[in-house]
């Protein structure tokens, strides 16, 4: 077991930087490492998509608590675009989780791999929407929100990946869409686990030590690493150049998904 919680402190550190740096919310990287640790720790087939899920969800909501405050300090967070996306957001999260819970872990997979080479082509090539226009109204923004929300549960994400190019492409500044998406992971990840721990709830035969579908020895190896490279992420974002670190964590997004895309054929 002292191995596994020396993985979870590494995986937790990686993906703690690279969510205060990109604001993604570290669940792209979470997610694929996960199934592969929980696969090696022989939990029950069908369910390990469904912790590898739950269990990013409730680390990234320590994660980003400790981002935020970052950005925040750096006055990177746009708290009135965080006020209005948020209720559409809760609403998403709860629908998104239960849709997933519902969902064999086999087309999971395969949703989440190839969202995964989505993100890692569109961060390879670079890809901006031109900015255009404003923020849509409270309706509007808020139902952005039930997407972003929806599918990051779906996927086990911050949000990061669809808020980022929706608010640049609202002509919000770019350390600003970081910094407001870092916010907007809050509650992605809140409603996010509270919806995998209850659809998980009276599942049988899950591992012990499980809520629902968290894995709690792994949020805790996770949180009590990424909590203190969050902030280190967050306040380089303001100083290295991204677009290059990214380009390099995109490498890594490919690699992960070709293994996930290889464990599902081989399967």
């Amino acid at each position: 077991m002292t191995v596994w919680w020396l993985l979870y402190l590494a995986l937790g550190a990686f993906s703690g930087f690279f969510a205060g740096l990109l604001g993604i919310g570290g669940g792209a990287v979470l997610v694929p490492l996960l199934v592969m640790f929980f696969t090696a720790q022989q939990f029950p087939s069908q369910e390990v998509m469904h912790l590898a899920l739950g269990t990013s969800m409730a680390a990234i909501l320590f994660t980003s608590i400790s981002s935020v405050r970052a950005h925040h300090q750096l006055g990177a967070v746009q708290w009135p675009i965080v006020i209005r996306i948020t209720p559409g957001i809760l609403l998403g999260t709860l629908l998104g989780t239960e849709v997933a819970s519902r969902v064999p872990s086999t087309w999971l997979a395969i949703l989440f791999t190839v969202f995964i080479f989505y993100v890692a082509v569109q961060m390879i090539v670079g890809f901006k929407p031109k900015p255009s226009r404003e923020l849509p109204g409270v309706l509007g923004t808020g139902m952005v929100g039930v997407g972003i929300g929806a599918f990051s549960c779906l996927v086990a994400i911050g949000g990061g990946v669809l808020s980022v190019p929706f608010m640049v492409w609202c002509n919000v500044r770019v350390q600003h869409a970081i910094g407001t998406s870092a916010a907007i992971g809050f509650p992605i990840a809140l409603g996010g686990a509270a919806g995998y721990i209850y659809n998980g709830w009276r599942v049988e035969g899950l591992p012990e030590f499980s809520l629902g579908f968290v894995y709690l020895p792994a949020v805790v190896g996770l949180v009590a690493a990424s909590v203190l490279t969050a902030p280190l992420g967050a306040r380089l974002a303001h100083q290295l150049p991204v677009n290059s670190l990214r380009r390099v964590f995109a490498g890594l997004l490919l690699l992960l998904a070709l293994k996930m895309s290889w464990g599902l054929l081989a399967s």
